[in-house]
């Protein structure tokens, strides 16, 4: 029970890493709001935890803003902000990515983890505490051809969290990532381009541990990054890759 008495929010909490990462922090004691794109998915697990959820549009700013306002009103005060929301395009030459795909990419992916910031830092700042964990990926570290726009969207999220934990430690705020390899997730087909034996063999022979991730995995290490056991740990991208990155 390492989150016991915390309150937090999983956006993209209806299905993949989100949902692992919500089922985990309320194993471990926390009250969760779920919040997903899907308001039906959100209601769903959260039904589910004994959470509450929420339907929001991470790359939009009043949707984010009511969001934050349902927490604030919901919990009084909130301990974790959890970003998992997220996207790729397929698996395509770099120079024919649609604009629109781009746009969508950098809106969810990018965008989100400043709008959630603008609209939750300030509570955390004023209560001089607080977790923010940004959900990122080794295609920020190690990039996969053909996935560009989604690699640098990452790598994007791996600066931020630098950056945000460096200015948030004077107000007792902890900003962490978790670098995901790919998982059994929704979006796992899109990374790959097709879902196939020869395809996930293909993948799987670049992970020295030989599985793909899982839900569980990142709801393990989003749980202790989050928890206050690792209160001296800020401004860290963790890969949970099975090897990897190595």
């Amino acid at each position: 029970m390492q989150l016991e008495g915390k309150t937090a929010i999983v956006t993209g909490g209806a299905s993949g890493f989100g949902e692992g990462i919500a089922r985990a922090f309320a194993a471990e004691g926390a009250q969760v709001m779920v919040a997903d794109i899907s308001g039906e998915g959100a209601a769903a697990i959260a039904q589910d935890i004994g959470g509450i959820a929420a339907q929001v549009d991470v790359s939009n700013n009043a949707s984010v803003k009511a969001l934050a306002d349902q927490a604030l009103s919901a919990f009084d005060h909130l301990d974790i902000l959890e970003n998992t929301a997220g996207i790729t395009h397929m698996p395509t030459a770099l120079e024919d990515v649609s604009e629109d795909d781009f746009d969508r990419v950098l809106a969810v992916n990018a965008k989100s983890v400043y709008l959630t910031a603008r609209h939750l830092v300030p509570h955390f700042k004023a209560r001089q505490a607080g977790a923010i964990l940004n959900v990122a990926s080794t295609a920020g570290v190690s990039p996969r051809p053909r996935l560009n726009w989604c690699n640098a969207s990452k790598g994007w999220m791996i600066a931020a969290t630098k950056a945000m934990a460096v200015e948030l430690a004077p107000h007792g705020v902890r900003v962490n990532a978790i670098n995901p390899v790919a998982g059994e997730t929704p979006l796992l087909k899109s990374f790959m381009g097709e879902d196939t034996p020869e395809t996930r063999a293909k993948f799987l022979s670049t992970i020295p541990l030989g599985r793909f991730s899982t839900p569980q995995d990142m709801g393990a290490a989003a749980a202790f990054l989050c928890s206050d056991a690792a209160s001296m740990i800020t401004g860290v991208a963790m890969e949970v890759d099975g090897g990897r990155c190595i």
